[in-house]
This record gives structure tokens, C-alpha cells and sequence, in this order.
């Protein structure tokens, strides 16, 4: 800190001398002084500086840079460029990413400046926000975007951008073997938009702890951002459209092979040392895979994603890189709630007399489970508000009360443990009791927590409870802002069948919308597929068993060889989607006859077969 005030006296000195300058970053961004007071420094291993400028403009905002020390911002500059061109060739091909590429500068050796992107948090510090473990919950991030987006479209629209730009980042960071990818190094806009930071790691060059890589999983994508996508816990038809997106993107970027190991090929020489011979431009090569099919590499990319949403390495290096981070947080820093976009105290909200829980109700969106409806009445005479709380929300206001206090001042808090079924309506009704004689007690307790901001900011109204005041909270699935009704029994199946070189090839895509078993439980769908007539069962087919979903991702091809076009016109595809029951007979989901003659085979046809009982299926 000491340090950091003399070098910025010695800035401020400089501008009294000479007025104003422009930034390295950018020749149009002219600066006439330092702001003091709005410049920091970050916790990472270079101790980067946070500055901010006075901006010549008297009505242009504090212009904020990143200055870093220490590390070879050429890399940084080379990867940015490398997503730049990449970015191009995705919307010259008509699909906008929403990547967020910011300016990087480097002024000498080892150091330069960095663009900060406005409105933008890491990842650790929205899931710390949700305690140390955050990182291995699932709503931290959903919780994040919907406390800046409270509106339903605005919502929407920021998952939209976060899917856009979470398949675009993953893309990116794979082709370029980017590595050294914690919590720390990747940022979420309030709007959605997702990208990545500090790319002092390139080309598969991961971090080493022993014999052991950092870097255990193809890329980030972990069950937090599989939350955001879905909508909730389970998958949806919109994470099919984020698979397929990965695999569009992944494939567009092959095409253009040649061009990018031909320009990182012209960088052999700069002196970069993760860039400096060619096995490291083998690893981009074999990130790219060439010589494969689009649909290979579709089937290739879809398994990259299952096995980075699998891996548990991912969110325990975030976990760890939380633990190193907590010796570097600031005491004097108060506990907020995760779900409350600000602060509200005694003084700006009134002082509350009484709260009463009134009731609980069943909640779909964006997760099931129960919410808890609290009357809260003021001093103010006919003041009467009502808010609505999950017991998740209760259990932070209490967590973090314990941070503030000790347990002598607090009532105890109901056990959030209970035998069979956690989400039952017994249940409910026994935690409403509970919760109501500790919100009871909150209010009741000694000034200093009665009184805290903590417990003013939970009672006050959010947008939701403002809403919700107007309407009648009619129960929705988690899916419907997404999936449209399919007014199906079994659902529907996306396909791709080509047929070449005698041929034919059956990409199985997505299947949506599948019946649940008839005990309630999500099916264990898998696909199995026959050429008709086949009365000896030689062309049976089948994908992989999709686990606990009613909205699978396969992205496998089932390939029958040796199939003249003349015996084609006369075959009809039976394909079937049956529930894997172990040691009973498996249940079948859905099926549909497609009649090839009815198709022309002479270029690729895709889309969405609807499956039923018996009976040729309609594209």
C-alpha cells in the first residue's frame, strides 16, 4: 500500500507537468490525472496495479486500467488476437458468440496494460458469496444474474448472452490450450456475458504439482454454468442448443486450420517461450483435429463437454484457490446476502415492529422446492410488506449473522436435516413453524442484531417479492421459459441422416421432452435403432445410456456400411427410445418408423422426428 501512494504521487506529478496524455491502451482514450483514491492493487501473483485516469471529456466517466509487472503481456496480446480473428470468423459465418475481447497493451519487457471491463465480477468472488464452498454449489452463479436482471425478459436475456459467450469461451480456451484456469481468471458481466482473463498459460504449458496436471479438465464448464443453461438442476432442451452451438462454433474454427498455425508459425521466433517450437503448434493442430468429419468432430466435442462437466478436479482447484484468496481479505469487509443486489439499514427502511411467516408455497422456477411467505409490519401505521424467502435463504441470514456475532446473541437455527424426503409438504409445514419462532426471536434480540443491516436487507422487498405481489404465483416447470409444449407423449428426437459412398449415417443428436417413469423418476434414456425389414436383427444399433434425464445429448453416429441405393428406397428405419431398468425389462419411451424413400438422401437432412407409438414418424 505504501508503495502503491508513492507511485501514484510521482503520476500525479507527472500530470501537473504535462496536462494530459494518451493512454498506451488506446491513442483515443486522453487522460489529464490519477484518481487516488479509486486505485488498488490485486491479489494475484504479479500484484497488478488497479488505476483509474481522469478522463479529459468532463463528461466521459474515469477511464480504469489494469498495469501489470512481471508478466509477458505478448502472450496475453497473441491469445487476445488469436479470439479476435476467431470472433470474426464466427460472425462473417452469421453467429454472434458475444465474446467480450478487451484491449491489452505491453509498453517493455515484462509489463503493459490491461482494459477493464466495467460491470464484470469473477467467479470467486460471486460463489464466495455463498461461503467458502461456494464452488461446489450449483446456484451461485444463477442467483448472481438474477439479483442484477430481476425482470423476467432481462433474465432471459442475460442466460441467452451467457450461453452465446460460455460456448464461445470453451471453444477458445481448447483450440488454444489455455491453462491455469481458476475462479480468479474467468468473469461474469452483470448482462450474462462470460470470458476469461490472464493468459500467462497457452498451448497446453498447464501448471505442474509434482507429476500432477493443474489443468485436469479439456476446458471450464462445471455444474454452475450447466445450472444457468438448464434453468435448474436437471437438463433441458436448452442445453442442447448450448452443445450444439460448442460443436457449430468448434467446426467453423477448423476450417480455418491453416490460418492459425500459420500465423502462430510466424511467432516462432518472437521469443515467447511457450511459443517457441513445434510441438507447440502440434498441440493446436490436434486441438483442431483436421482430418476428421464435421460429424466426427461433433461427436468428439460433445464428449469433451461431458467430461469437463464431470469433473470434480475443476471445482476443488477452485475451492483451494478460494482458500489461498481468504488470508488476502480485508477484516474490516461486512457479510452481505447473495440474493440482495444492495444494502438497506433501520435508517433508510424504517424500523420493523413485527414479522410473521404466513405461509409456504410450492415453487417450480428456478428450481422445485418450497418458499416461505413473511409478513413484515413496520412502525409506520398501515406499512405492511410481504416478502418471500427459500429456507437456503434463511440458513445464509443465519451463517452470516455468525460471522457478525457470537451464537450467545442468536437464536438456534432449525436443523436443515430431516429423514425421507427433504422437499414434502410435511416438511414445509414443519419448518414454517420452526423458522417462525426464529424470525420471532431475530426480532426480538438484543438492539445490535435486531437492528443490523444483515436483518434489515433480508426483510426489505426484492423485485421478486414486488412482483409477486401483483400475481398469483401460479406453479411453472423450471423449463417453461424455454421449452415450448410438445403436446407429445414420447417427445422428440433430432436427427441427421446422410447417406454416401453406399453409406448411410445416422447422427443422433438431442432427444426432448421424454415421459418420466411411471414411479416419478426421471428415465435412463438410450437409443437403439433397426433397417427394416431385418428379420435376422443384424442392423441393430445402439448409443450410450444417458443417465437420470428426459432431455438427453448423445451426438453419436450409428453407421450402416454396404447399403446400395436401390435397397435403400425400399428400408425403413425403426428407431426406438428405451429406459435402461437393469435386471427388469427395459421401458420404452417412444418410437418412430421413418420411411427413407420418403427422404432425399442426396444431401445431409436434419431436424425433429416426433416419437409416439407405432407409426411413421413426420419431420
Amino acid at each position: 500500500q505504501a508503495i502503491l501512494r508513492e507511485g501514484l504521487e510521482d503520476v500525479a506529478q507527472f500530470f501537473k507537468g504535462h496536462g494530459s496524455c494518451r493512454l498506451p491502451l488506446s491513442p483515443s482514450l486522453l487522460v489529464k490525472g490519477i484518481v487516488p483514491r479509486d486505485c488498488s492493487y490485486f491479489n494475484s501473483n504479479a500484484v497488478p496495479l488497479k488505476l483509474s485516469f481522469q478522463n479529459v471529456d468532463p463528461l466521459g466517466e474515469n477511464i480504469r486500467v489494469i498495469f501489470k509487472c512481471g508478466d509477458d503481456l505478448r502472450q496475453d496480446m497473441l491469445t487476445l488476437q488469436m479470439i479476435r480473428i476467431m470472433n470474426k470468423i464466427w460472425v462473417q459465418e452469421g453467429l454472434d458468440m458475444r465474446m467480450v475481447i478487451f484491449r491489452c497493451f505491453s509498453t517493455g519487457r515484462g509489463r503493459g496494460m490491461v482494459e477493464m471491463i466495467p460491470n464484470a465480477e469473477t467467479l470467486r468472488k460471486i460463489q464466495v458469496e455463498h461461503g467458502v464452498t461456494g464452488s461446489f454449489k450449483d446456484r451461485p452463479l444463477a442467483d448472481w444474474l438474477q439479483k442484477h436482471n430481476p425482470e423476467e425478459d432481462e433474465y432471459e436475456k442475460a442466460v441467452e448472452n451467457f450461453i452465446y459467450s460460455c460456448a464461445g469461451c470453451c471453444v477458445a480456451t481448447y483450440v488454444l490450450g489455455i491453462c491455469d484456469r481458476h475462479n480468479d481468471n474467468i468473469m461474469l458481466k452483470t448482462t450474462g456475458h462470460m470470458f476469461h482473463i490472464d493468459f500467462g498459460r497457452f498451448l497446453g504449458h498447464a501448471q505442474m504439482f509434482g507429476n500432477i496436471k493443474r489443468d485436469r479438465a479439456p476446458f471450464v464448464f462445471t455444474s454452475d454454468m450447466a445450472y444457468v443453461i438448464n434453468g435448474g438442476d436437471k437438463p433441458s432442451s436448452r442445453f442442447h442448443d448450448f452443445v450444439d452451438l460448442c460443436c457449430q462454433a468448434y467446426n467453423l474454427i477448423r476450417k480455418h486450420t491453416h490460418l492459425f498455425l500459420n500465423l502462430l508459425g510466424l511467432m516462432l521466433s518472437c521469443g515467447i517461450p511457450e511459443l517457441s517450437d513445434l510441438e507447440d503448434l502440434k498441440y493446436v493442430y490436434d486441438a483442431l483435429r483436421p482430418q476428421d468429419s464435421d460429424a466426427d468432430a461433433t461427436t468428439y466435442f460433445t464428449r469433451l463437454i461431458e467430461s469437463s462437466l464431470g469433473s470434480v478436479a475443476t471445482k476443488l482447484n477452485f475451492f483451494i484457490h478460494n482458500l489461498a484468496q481468504m488470508k488476502f481479505t480485508g477484516s474490516d469487509a461486512r457479510p452481505t446476502l447473495s440474493f440482495a443486489p444492495r444494502t438497506h439499514t433501520l435508517k433508510t427502511s424504517g424500523r420493523i415492529r413485527d414479522v410473521f411467516l404466513c405461509r409456504h408455497e410450492r415453487v417450480f422456477n428456478p428450481s422445485k422446492g418450497y418458499t416461505y411467505v413473511v409478513k413484515v409490519q413496520r412502525d409506520n401505521p398501515g406499512e405492511v410488506t410481504f416478502v418471500q424467502r427459500t429456507f437456503e435463504e434463511f440458513q445464509e441470514l443465519h451463517n452470516k449473522l455468525r460471522l457478525l456475532f457470537p451464537s450467545s446473541l442468536l437464536p438456534s437455527f432449525p436443523s436443515r436435516f430431516v429423514i425421507g424426503r427433504s422437499r414434502g409438504e410435511a416438511v414445509a409445514e414443519r419448518r414454517k413453524e420452526e423458522l417462525n419462532g426464529y424470525i420471532w426471536h431475530l426480532i426480538h434480540a438484543a438492539p445490535e442484531v435486531a437492528e443490523c443491516d444483515l436483518i434489515y436487507t433480508f426483510f426489505h422487498p426484492l423485485p421478486r417479492d414486488e412482483k409477486a405481489a401483483g400475481t398469483n404465483l401460479t406453479p411453472k416447470p423450471a423449463d417453461a421459459t424455454w421449452a415450448r409444449s410438445l403436446g407429445k407423449v414420447g417427445g422428440e428426437v433430432k436427427l441427421s441422416i446422410s447417406y454416401k459412398n453406399n453409406k448411410l449415417f445416422i447422427m443422433v443428436m438431442h432427444i426432448r421432452g421424454l415421459p418420466l417413469l411411471q414411479d416419478g423418476n426421471d428415465p435412463d434414456p438410450y437409443v437403439k435403432t433397426y433397417l427394416l425389414p431385418d428379420p435376422q436383427k443384424t442392423t441393430k444399433r445402439k448409443t450410450k445410456v444417458a443417465r437420470k434425464t428426459c432431455n438427453p445429448t448423445y451426438n453419436e453416429m450409428l453407421v450402416y456400411d454396404g447399403i446400395p441405393r436401390g435397397d435403400l428406397e425400399q428400408r425403413e428405419l425403426r428407431l426406438s427410445v428405451l429406459s435402461e431398468e437393469g435386471f427388469w425389462e427395459n421401458i420404452l419411451l417412444g418410437e418412430v418408423g421413418i420411411r427413407l424413400r420418403d427422404l432425399d438422401l442426396a444431401q445431409e437432412k436434419m431436424g425433429w422426428f416426433a416419437l409416439g407409438s407405432r407409426g411413421h414418424g413426420t419431420l
